[in-house]
C-alpha cells in the first residue's frame, strides 16, 4: 500500500533528523506518552478526590464518590493508554480512514458512511435515559480533559501520521454499537463468496455449498423449543470487513462461555468461564479496568476504548460473558430502477425517491475531498456499487442500522443485581446479538439470547425483488421469545457460536455456524467430574484437544487404509496413534492440519480455480460445512475432479491424493522423519501493531511480538485460528480469558494477549504476552483490601 510507503518516507526523515539532532529527538517520540501512573492529576469538574490504584500490569482500579466524577477519570485514564487506538476506532465508524492513513481507503470510507453509524447514534442518545447520558457526557469531558493537557505528549502514531486527535463527543461512544455490530454480523463476506461462486458453478455444486443444520445437531439450548428453516442466501460484500482486519479492531468474532451451578462446584456457588475470540493484535481490542463508587457501584471486567462501561466481567453480584449468536440480519434487494431517473426505485407499482447523500471525503495528500454519493431505498443503503457489481442495483436491510441501545444495555448490566435486572438489561442489546451467560452470588445460573432477529415471510431466492414490500421484515422476534436458560437441571449451560436452537422453534435465527466441535468438547469436559473447581475451568480454557480431529482422522484412515509404506507408512501411524491433543509438539497434529488444507483443495480447487478457490479459504465456514457433511454423508458433487474426464473420484479418492501431498510438502519442510515433525514448527502466533508491517516502524519502536509456538487450532476451545491457504500465523484467538467465582470474587482469574497500555514504549504494553501463550492466568482483584494488597502505582486526582 502506498500508505506504508509514506510512513517508510516520513521515517526515513526522522533518521536524518535523527542523525542530525542526536537520539535525544527519537527517545522523545518513542517515550513521551509513557505516563507516569504515580502523578497526581489536576481533574477538572471533579467534585471530590478520586483514587486510581494500578496493580503490577498497569491495570487501573478507579475509586470514586460520584457517578461523573468515576466516568470523567475513566475518560481520563483510558486516554492516557490507549489514545490512538481510540481514535482509530471513531475514524472507522465515521468513514474518514482515508483522511490519514491512505487514498485507497476511500472506497471503505464510503460504505462505513452509507451505514450511517452516526445518524442512527444520534436516535440512540436522543432516547436514551438522560442519567446515562450524564455518566457519557463525563467521561468524554475526561477524554478531552487529557487530549488539551497532553498535546505535546501524544503516542508515536500521532506523529507518524501528521495529525492531532480531534475532541471526543458523546456520539463517538454510541457509533461503537454500530461497529461492534458490523464487524460481528456474520453475513457480508461468506455471502459475496457465495455470490461469485455462483457464477461460475452449476446449481448442484452451489447448492451442496449451503449448510444443512441437520448436521449440526448440538444447540445451545438444547430444551429450548426450536426450527430449522432452508437457507435463503444473498450476496454482495466489500472490502470494509478486511481493512477492520488489518487495523486489528475485530470483536466478537467468535467464543466460548459456559457456567456451572452450586451443585456442581467445588465451593458450593457457581463458577463461570468466558473466552471472547477475535483477531489478535497490539494493543488489544479490549481494555481491563475496574470501576467502584462507593456505596453504589463495583464492577470489573473489559471495556471498548471508547466507550466507559464494562463489556464483559462481572459487579457485587453478577457476571456475565458473552458468544456471538450468528443472526443472520442481513438481506439483499434487487432494484427496478426507473430508466428515466436512476434516482428512483419500483415499490408496489409505483416509482419512490431515493435518498440521496453526497459524501465529501477529505484523503491524505489531496488539495481537494473526494466526492461520492450514497443512495438509500426505504430499506438501506445501496451498495452493489461497493462490491463491483455496477450492472445492477441492490439495497440491503441490515439489523445494524435498527433502534437498538446497548448504551442502556451496558449500563444497566454493570448495576444488575439478580437474574431479572440482568435480562431486562439486556433486552435492548438487538444490533450486537449474543449468547450472554450468566452467574450470581446467590447461587444461579443462565444463558440467554439477547439479539435482533428479523421476522420474515418466507422466500427460497438468492436475492430478493426489490420492487415489492411482499420480502420487507415484518419486525423483530421478541425479547421474551428468544432462547434462555436458567438453572437447568443438568447444573451448567454452555455456548460457543454452536447452532442456537433446535427443529422446533418458530423463528429463523441463521445458518452460518460454528460447526459443534467447541462446544462438544466444552460440554464434554463439564461432564467429566460430578464437581469443578478454578483448576477444571483453567484446564478447560487451555484445552487443546479436538471433537473435529477426533472425527475426521478415523474417516481419514479408514480412506488411506493399511497398505501405505516408507514415510507415508510412518506418518500414517503418527495419526493412527494420536489422542487428538494438538500441543505445539504433536506430529499428528501438523500431520492434521496440512491435511485438512490439501483436502480442501483437492475438493474444490478443481472446480473453482485459481481466482476463486482463495476465495473458498478466506470463507473458510463454507468448506467447513460441506466437508463437515461429507465426512457424515460420505458423497458430494464436489469430491470429482472435473479435469479428469470418465473417472468419478470419491471423497476417499480425495484424502488419498490430499495425504501424499502433505507428507511430501512436510518432508521437504522437516525431514524425512515424522515422529520429529512438530506443530508449533509452522503454527505461531505474533502479536503486530497496525503500523508494524512497516520493518522500520517494528525496529525503531518495538511494536510487534512473536512469533510464538502454539497449538490449537480453530476447532479446539483454546483456539490459534490462522489465515487458511494464506499462512499458519495465527491471527485470531482468545481474546480474553476469565474465569469469576461468585463464592469470593477474588479467587476470579483472567489474561489477555496484550497489555493494558497501547503505548509501545511502556513496560505495561505487552506485558502479558509470553504468560498468555504460555496459558498462565493473573489474579483478578476485586475487594479494597486485595487491590490495595497488589498495588504498584497510586495517583490521586482532584
Amino acid at each position: 500500500m502506498s500508505f506504508f510507503k509514506r510512513v517508510a518516507t516520513i521515517i526515513l526523515v526522522m533518521i536524518v533528523l535523527i542523525l542530525a539532532g542526536g537520539i535525544i529527538y527519537l527517545n522523545r517520540v518513542k517515550n513521551r506518552a509513557v505516563p507516569d501512573y504515580n502523578e497526581n492529576v489536576d481533574l477538572q469538574n471533579l467534585t471530590g478526590p478520586v483514587t486510581v490504584f494500578r496493580d503490577s500490569m498497569g491495570i487501573p482500579h478507579i475509586y470514586a464518590a460520584t457517578e461523573m466524577d468515576l466516568y470523567r477519570t475513566v475518560g481520563f485514564v483510558m486516554a492516557q493508554d490507549r489514545l490512538w487506538q481510540m481514535d482509530l476506532m471513531r475514524r472507522i465508524t465515521t468513514g474518514r480512514l482515508a483522511e490519514v492513513l491512505d487514498p485507497g481507503l476511500v472506497g471503505a470510507d464510503q460504505l462505513f458512511r452509507a451505514l450511517e453509524f452516526s445518524k442512527k447514534s444520534k436516535e440512540v442518545l436522543s432516547k436514551t435515559d438522560p442519567g446515562i447520558l450524564e455518566c457519557i457526557d463525563a467521561f468524554t469531558d475526561g477524554v478531552n480533559q487529557f487530549m488539551e493537557t497532553h498535546k505535546n505528549s501524544l503516542s508515536f502514531e500521532f506523529t507518524l501520521l501528521g495529525y492531532e486527535p480531534e475532541p471526543w463527543e458523546p456520539i463517538h461512544t454510541a457509533n461503537l454499537i454500530g461497529y461492534m455490530s458490523w464487524d460481528l454480523n456474520s453475513g457480508w463476506e461468506s455471502e459475496m463468496a457465495l455470490y461469485k461462486m455462483q457464477q461460475v458453478l452449476n446449481d448442484t455444486l452451489l447448492e451442496e455449498l449451503l449448510p444443512d443444520l441437520k448436521y449440526q445437531e448440538i444447540p445451545v439450548f438444547p430444551d429450548f423449543m426450536t426450527t430449522r428453516r432452508d437457507l435463503k442466501l444473498q450476496s454482495y460484500l466489500d472490502e470494509a470487513l478486511e481493512t477492520i482486519e488489518k487495523l486489528g479492531l475485530q470483536v466478537f468474532e467468535a467464543s466460548n462461555n459456559w457456567a456451572v451451578s452450586g451443585a456442581r462446584s467445588e465451593t458450593g456457588m457457581p463458577l463461570m468461564a468466558n473466552d471472547m475470540h477475535l483477531g489478535l493484535m497490539a494493543p488489544g481490542i479490549w481494555y481491563r479496568m475496574h470501576q467502584v463508587v462507593e456505596g453504589k457501584l463495583d464492577v470489573t471486567g473489559v471495556v471498548l476504548p471508547g466507550a466507559p462501561y464494562i463489556i464483559a466481567g462481572h459487579n457485587e453480584d453478577i457476571a456475565w460473558g458473552m458468544t456471538n449468536v450468528t443472526v443472520d440480519d442481513i438481506d439483499f434487494y434487487l432494484e427496478t430502477t426507473n430508466p428515466a431517473d436512476s434516482n428512483q426505485y419500483l415499490l408496489d407499482g409505483a416509482w419512490m425517491d431515493m435518498r440521496i447523500v453526497e459524501e465529501k471525503i477529505t484523503v491524505k495528500g489531496m488539495d481537494e475531498p473526494v466526492t461520492r454519493v450514497n443512495r438509500y431505498t426505504h430499506r438501506g443503503p445501496v451498495v452493489s456499487s461497493f462490491t463491483g457489481v455496477n450492472d445492477r442495483v441492490i439495497s440491503v436491510r441490515w439489523q445494524g442500522r435498527e433502534f437498538s441501545n446497548e448504551l442502556r444495555s451496558v449500563h444497566l448490566l454493570n448495576r444488575a443485581g439478580n437474574w431479572d435486572e440482568f435480562r431486562d438489561a439486556v433486552k435492548s442489546f438487538t444490533a450486537i446479538s449474543q449468547n450472554i451467560v450468566y452467574a450470581d452470588r446467590f447461587g444461579n445460573i443462565g444463558l440467554q439470547t439477547s439479539a435482533g432477529i428479523p421476522i420474515r415471510r418466507e422466500g427460497g431466492i438468492l436475492v430478493y425483488p426489490g420492487d415489492t414490500t411482499l420480502y420487507d421484515w415484518l419486525g423483530q422476534v421478541p425479547f421474551e421469545e428468544l432462547p434462555s436458560s436458567f438453572n437447568p437441571e443438568n447444573g451448567f449451560v454452555s455456548s460457543a457460536n454452536n447452532r442456537t436452537v433446535g427443529e422446533d422453534y418458530p423463528y429463523y435465527i441463521g445458518t452460518w455456524f460454528s460447526l459443534p466441535s467447541r462446544v462438544e468438547r466444552i460440554r464434554e469436559l463439564l461432564q467429566e467430574k460430578d464437581l469443578m473447581g478454578i483448576e477444571d475451568f483453567k484446564r478447560m480454557l487451555r484445552d487443546q484437544t479436538s471433537r473435529l480431529a477426533m472425527n475426521l482422522t478415523p474417516v481419514y484412515l479408514e480412506a488411506l487404509g493399511g497398505g501405505t509404506e516408507g514415510i507415508y507408512g510412518e506418518a500414517f501411524h503418527e495419526l493412527e496413534q494420536w489422542d487428538y491433543d494438538m500441543n505445539d509438539s504433536s506430529s499428528a497434529a501438523l500431520i492434521y492440519e496440512m491435511l485438512w488444507l490439501d483436502l480442501n483443495r483437492a475438493i474444490f480447487h478443481d472446480e473453482l480455480g485459481d481466482e476463486l478457490y482463495p476465495l473458498m479459504l478466506r470463507n473458510n465456514i463454507i468448506p467447513r460445512n460441506l466437508i463437515n457433511r461429507v465426512r457424515i454423508t460420505g458423497k458430494s458433487a464436489w469430491c470429482d475432479d472435473v479435469n479428469t474426464p470418465g473417472i468419478e473420484e470419491s471423497f476417499h479418492d480425495n484424502i488419498r491424493s490430499a495425504f501424499v501431498h502433505t507428507v511430501d510438502t512436510l518432508a521437504s519442510l522437516y525431514g524425512d522423519d515424522p515422529s520429529l515433525w512438530q506443530w508449533g514448527d509452522l503454527h505461531k502466533v505474533a502479536l503486530m501493531h497496525p503500523l508494524g508491517t512497516v520493518p522500520i516502524v517494528d525496529r525503531l519502536f518495538k511494536v510487534n511480538r512473536g512469533p510464538y509456538r502454539v497449538g490449537g487450532s480453530f476447532h479446539t476451545v483454546c483456539p490459534y485460528s490462522y489465515p487458511l491457504g494464506r499462512s499458519f500465523v495465527a491471527d485470531h484467538g482468545a481474546s480474553e480469558r476469565h474465569i469469576f467465582s461468585t463464592a469470593d470474587w477474588d479467587r476470579s482469574l483472567t489474561i489477555t494477549p496484550t497489555g493494558t497500555s497501547g503505548v509501545p514504549a511502556s513496560p505495561h504494553y505487552l506485558d502479558q504476552t509470553e504468560r498468555y501463550v504460555r496459558n498462565e492466568f493473573n489474579r483478578d482483584p476485586f475487594s479494597r483490601k486485595a487491590v490495595e494488597e497488589g498495588m504498584r502505582y497510586k495517583a490521586e486526582f482532584y
